[in-house]
């Protein structure tokens, strides 16, 4: 390296990172690029006139709205389901408000193509209701049918954001509002609202990257959606290139949705300016409106929390497959386990250094370096699946349909969960006690395995447990990169429900729920403990 090179990266460090941290964080950047790559390139495969069809087409068009009708819908109903939940527990006099919280937090345990087979085993000629009661409810299916799996699945995530931004909200701003006379109408429109804007904002985008990127509940209710399309085009059509397209716009779609909340959350400033301590407002009373309030919560636990539980109780226990299907759940939770623990340990792997230059060697490099992890994330994960098909087609055909690509992909799909827990830690972390090891004469890997490892263990734990969870119960990337003959958990619930065999593939939607239910143990355990 030249002299004015190294001078220049010193003045955008200030300090120079080491490489065995700077090497390892660059490659990771790259890896999360390469599939955009990769996807640009199969795409402009195609001539000129080729390419003008592919973008022109009406059914792009159809795909659009039928993808945006989806979402819009989602957010809709999770918002109707997640903020009065929220207000109830926060901001009235309702009793049981723990255990409200709990069964509010507990249907993230059942994920969406879960759900989507609890519904479809409701209704129809062989459904729950026709079996038991005689009633044959028409079959929940379709638009409907995708909209209630996942909104009954994601609206969770929309009541945490909500249930934080209530708890931490200065009741003096309302008493302020009163005083100038304004009605309670007003003050929800004026004073709450807007407050209540960052959360919403973030709980609508994490449900509407989910939302457009799903494609288990999707699939299995037979709804034309983006995600639906590029896999059907994959693997019956087998038109890659009409595919890359797609996913390049459902890609555009999503980065829509994160451009459109930065520029709604855009120098909005929420915070008071006064020097006194903000103070939760008292619990309003509610009177008469306590038993409609719970008839509300009602309905929604027993469609989130008790239509599962109850269709699974009755293929489990009232009309059970034979054994041997109970006697696969073990095999195939160890084969789902043996391909989740090694993406869970790369991607910890990579966080680790890229957390490291973040918090140690602070610049505009490393925040660029720490913002690519955020690019598999918010890749759709047929997306990104497809991505990675192209790359091994192209450049190493040796990974094709197999795990170690399964493993990688699912690795660049949560780096960035992954890098929080570990990021936190170092933070946490003084630096002067790396450098009293220096000083005493205690080299970079020791200082590293003696004084800062045992701090970032149970950060490193923390992002490993997270991951492995993401990765037990993921479908699309699975369903797309799998070896041939290579089944998890997922991709067994999701088969034989799409082929309708509902008792077969009870034992394994159960375990996944039950296993599940750790992630939420954790979310749960986290909030106790603050």
């Amino acid at each position: 390296m030249t002299t004015s090179a190294a001078s220049y990266i010193y003045r955008i460090w200030g300090q120079r990172p080491p490489f065995y941290i700077l090497i390892p964080s660059v490659v990771a950047a790259l890896a999360m690029v390469l599939p955009l790559f990769y996807l640009f390139l199969r795409a402009f495969q195609a001539d000129s006139g080729e390419l003008a069809e592919l973008i022109l087409r009406q059914r792009n068009l159809d795909l659009l709205f039928n993808t945006l009708k989806l979402t819009l819908g989602v957010l809709v109903l999770t918002t109707l389901m997640a903020l009065p939940t929220a207000w109830l527990v926060t901001r009235t006099d309702i009793s049981c408000k723990r255990l409200i919280t709990i069964l509010a937090v507990v249907p993230l345990a059942v994920p969406g193509y879960v759900m989507a087979y609890a519904l479809l085993g409701l209704g129809g000629h062989y459904g729950v209701f026709a079996q038991l009661f005689g009633w044959e409810l028409p079959r929940i299916q379709g638009y409907t049918g995708a909209v209630l799996a996942l909104s009954l699945y994601t609206f969770p995530y929309l009541f945490l954001n909500l249930r934080a931004t209530f708890l931490g909200f200065d009741r003096s701003l309302e008493e302020s509002a009163q005083s100038f006379g304004y009605s309670q109408r007003a003050i929800f429109f004026k004073i709450l609202l807007p407050h209540m804007a960052p959360a919403l904002m973030a709980g609508w985008l994490v449900i509407g990257l989910y939302v457009m990127g799903d494609f288990g509940a999707v699939a299995l209710m037979r709804y034309e959606a983006f995600s639906y399309a590029i896999y059907t085009q994959y693997s019956s059509a087998f038109d890659r290139i009409y595919a890359a397209w797609l996913s390049l716009m459902l890609l555009a779609l999503a980065g829509s949705f994160v451009l459109m909340e930065t520029l709604v959350l855009k120098r909005k400033r929420l915070a008071s300016v006064g020097s006194g301590i903000a103070r939760p407002k008292a619990a309003s009373k509610l009177g008469w409106k306590a038993l409609p309030a719970w008839v509300y919560l009602a309905v929604i636990f027993l469609s989130s929390i008790g239509l599962p539980v109850m269709i699974l109780s009755y293929w489990l226990f009232l009309s059970p497959p034979d054994l041997r299907f109970f006697l696969e759940v073990p095999g195939t939770f160890l084969r789902s386990a043996s391909a989740a623990l090694p993406a869970a340990l790369v991607a910890a792997g990579f966080a680790l250094p890229i957390a490291y230059l973040l918090v140690r060697y602070p610049s505009r490099i490393s925040t660029a370096i720490e913002r690519s992890t955020y690019i598999g994330y918010a890749l759709p994960p047929l997306t990104l699946a497809l991505a990675m098909v192209f790359f091994a087609l192209h450049t190493a055909y040796f990974l094709y349909q197999t795990l170690a690509l399964l493993i990688f992909t699912w690795a660049l799909a949560t780096l960035a969960l992954a890098m929080g827990p570990i990021r936190s830690s170092l933070m946490q972390t003084r630096a002067n006690l790396e450098e009293a090891s220096f000083s005493l004469g205690h080299g970079p890997v020791s200082t590293f395995f003696h004084v800062i490892f045992p701090r970032l263990r149970r950060g490193i734990l923390a992002s490993i447990a997270i991951v492995f969870l993401f990765c037990m119960k993921e479908l699309p990337i699975t369903f797309l990169l799998a070896p041939t003959g290579y089944t998890t958990l997922a991709v067994t619930v999701f088969s034989r429900t799409s082929e309708g065999l509902m008792a077969e593939a009870a034992p394994f939607a159960a375990a996944i729920v039950i296993f599940s239910s750790l992630s939420v143990g954790m979310v749960l355990n986290r909030e106790g403990k603050q």
